[in-house]
């Protein structure tokens, strides 16, 4: 995960209202060039909706969001999703992912959450809300923390405030939600080139220097 994040540094998670406009979604961002898709593990036919996701979208590395209950993260393990993000800190749910071979990544907000995940073997965290945060917040914690796990900022970010934390080296990924498909229809070209515009520069930067990032026409 963290290599292919270093790739492209993009998650997008989605949160459609019924199997048909799931599928929808994520073919369209497959067919743009996005990898990483979180789908929020909310409803009750998503599960059964998975198997038809991978056949149809096999270039996505599809993974759950918003996992909080030992429950889901079982039901996220009997879909064979090898990834979870839960929205909160939880290290009983991290111990229960481990036990059933889940890469489980918990969300971080304090100083104290970020040591304690460190100390609990993440890797990787997603900071959330980010936007609340700012974008300096992760890189003022290296000097009293010390070395910090891969993160992913979550929370707010739209796509041009989203390019602008890689471009300063912010974090090491960011991802999308409710504002990844703004007001456009699916079947909108805008969208489309929108989201391939996206994509493109994302993945650019990660051979760039951190300069300052010139506005981008995302809308």
């Amino acid at each position: 995960m963290t290599t292919s994040l270093a790739r492209q540094p993009l998650l997008a998670v989605l949160r459609p209202r019924d199997p048909q406009r799931a599928l929808a979604e994520v073919a369209l961002l497959q067919s743009v060039g996005w990898r990483h898709i979180e789908l929020a593990w909310t409803a009750p036919w998503l599960p059964g909706l998975v198997p038809e996701l991978r056949e149809r979208c096999p270039q996505v590395q599809l993974g759950a969001a918003s996992v909080t209950t030992a429950r889901q993260l079982g039901q996220v393990a009997a879909a064979g999703l090898p990834y979870a993000f839960m929205p909160i800190w939880q290290p009983e749910l991290l111990l229960y992912a481990r036990e059933l071979g889940i890469t489980l990544v918990p969300s971080v907000f304090t100083p104290t959450e970020v040591y304690q995940a460190r100390c609990n073997g993440c890797t990787m965290v997603k900071l959330f809300p980010a936007t609340t945060l700012g974008v300096h917040y992760w890189s003022r914690l290296r000097a009293p923390i010390g070395p910090l796990p891969t993160c992913i900022a979550a929370g707010g970010l739209g796509p041009e405030t989203a390019l602008q934390w890689l471009h300063m080296g912010a974090v090491d990924a960011v991802a999308l939600g409710q504002q990844l498909f703004g007001h456009f229809s699916l079947g909108d070209p805008a969208l489309r080139q929108r989201l391939r515009d996206l994509v493109t520069v994302a993945n650019g930067l990660q051979a760039e220097p951190a300069v300052p990032c010139p506005p981008l026409n995302l809308e």
